[in-house]
């Protein structure tokens, strides 16, 4: 039979409960006084049986290591999609304004300076993109071709951070110095001080191919540690590359750099505006939506695997209530032959559940919070001790992990908890008010 509370113990909490309810006679709503009285009691209670109170410590610890799971790995996805994001907005601009044909240098500096008193607007600077054949005997690599203006171009994305061998001041006008990207060097085999020639194809007015040839200097060589960028792209200054390929089809406009790149999209109607008809526009969001879809996607999936472990937890929780409510029967046959109402004693149960369940939130937020502000922390550790690396430096460009925890999530990931271990209460809680007295207390 399962263990009860003593004659004299469940007298006084008979009486216990009849001078609260008493006092409490006039409350409404979910969480009566009396209810949340029970509730804590049955809580506080060193009467379950041991089964029921191993149960209990594993469904709270379920809950508290899914909810702590949720949060760091949902911080360190957020984290990685901050370093793409960074190292994609390295090289390139925040938003491009690209001429529908070929525009004339006045009108760009003319654009460039309405561009530069639109709000939100920080650096404006021109660009010509083209497709050309970077050649070094004996290897040969179709890469993309960026004339930029220095002076300007630091303002819309600096390649000076990124700068592994060379100098930005190598790129002046006349000069035809090219800087490479770190995985086009070592492919060529270039170095600073090195040739290099690049083939454009082009066409003359009656129609006629003729690829232009002109040998280059490599003044620099930057890496971004994305290969998009290391792997394909060339930069030198912007008139040199007018000056080697003026009939060459590419993209020519002008690129954007904002005070926030996440709000991009409110900028960008303004931006149109001022442009005009001749010019196209589109910004970071949409020229790497893929990228960032993949990881939204990652991020879905991953949070609704990790909600299962709470969802598990929860289950948990029901097996123990009714366990709970099979070993109080008697107590709830007392209180009910008292007059005590069977939304009463559904509350009270439910009351149970939720302070088990949710202090089982609250420490799982408590240890996830702690876990992902300090994960640049605790990785090292970690790696030293099973003497592992997580991110190998031969294989990945990123390596560390990093974490950037967002409270939305946070507060998301808790109200989810909190919404399953609610919905984990109510069939025992309904079982327990349903209990018949008579039946309960037959062979008392």
């Amino acid at each position: 039979m399962a263990r009860t509370l003593s004659p004299p113990a469940r007298g006084r909490f008979v009486i216990q409960v009849l001078f609260c309810e008493r006092l409490c006679s006039n409350a409404r709503g979910m969480f009566q006084p009396l209810s949340v009285f029970i509730g804590l009691r049955y809580v506080r209670s060193r009467q379950h049986k041991f089964f029921v109170s191993l149960i209990t410590w594993v469904s709270l610890a379920g809950v508290s290591l899914g909810v702590a799971a949720l949060i760091v790995i949902l911080s360190v996805m957020n984290g990685f999609e901050g370093e793409l994001r960074e190292r994609l907005l390295s090289l390139s601009a925040q938003a491009h304004v690209t001429a529908t044909g070929v525009a004339a240098p006045d009108g760009e500096r003319e654009l460039r300076e309405r561009l530069q008193h639109l709000p939100g607007v920080v650096g404006v600077a021109p660009y010509i993109e083209l497709t050309a054949l970077a050649v070094r005997l004996p290897e040969m690599l179709p890469v993309v071709l960026r004339g930029i203006d220095p002076g300007l171009e630091a303002a819309v994305a600096d390649v000076r951070p990124l700068l592994v061998e060379g100098s930005i001041d190598a790129l002046t006008a006349g000069s035809n110095a090219v800087i490479l990207g770190r995985d086009i060097a070592d492919q060529l085999g270039a170095r600073v001080g090195d040739h290099v020639t690049l083939l454009v194809p082009t066409a003359s007015a009656n129609g006629t191919p003729e690829p232009r040839l002109r040998e280059f200097t490599v003044g620099g060589v930057f890496q971004a540690g994305l290969e998009d960028h290391d792997n394909t792209l060339i930069l030198a200054h912007i008139d040199d590359v007018r000056a080697f390929a003026p009939l060459a089809q590419g993209a020519s406009g002008l690129r954007l750099r904002f005070t926030d790149p996440l709000q991009v999209a409110q900028f960008m109607p303004a931006v149109r505006a001022a442009a005009g008809p001749n010019y196209t526009s589109s910004d970071w969001t949409q020229e790497n939506a893929s990228y960032f879809r993949a990881i939204r996607i990652e991020k879905t999936m991953m949070a609704l695997i990790l909600l299962l472990i709470v969802a598990v937890a929860a289950f948990n929780i029901v097996a123990m209530l009714v366990m709970v409510v099979n070993d109080k029967r008697t107590d709830i046959a007392i209180l009910r032959t008292f007059g005590t109402s069977p939304q009463t004693i559904m509350r009270a149960f439910i009351t149970q559940g939720l302070a088990i369940g949710w202090f089982g939130v609250a420490a799982g937020v408590a240890l996830g919070v702690l876990l992902a502000r300090n994960v640049s922390t605790i990785v090292p550790v970690l790696e030293r001790l099973l003497h592992f690396q997580f991110l190998d430096a031969d294989v990945y460009y990123i390596t560390s992990i990093p974490s950037d925890l967002h409270p939305h999530d946070v507060a998301w990931i808790s109200g989810a908890a909190f919404v399953l271990t609610l919905l984990s209460t109510i069939y025992p809680a309904l079982r327990a008010a349903r209990t018949p007295p008579a039946d309960a207390l037959r062979y008392e």
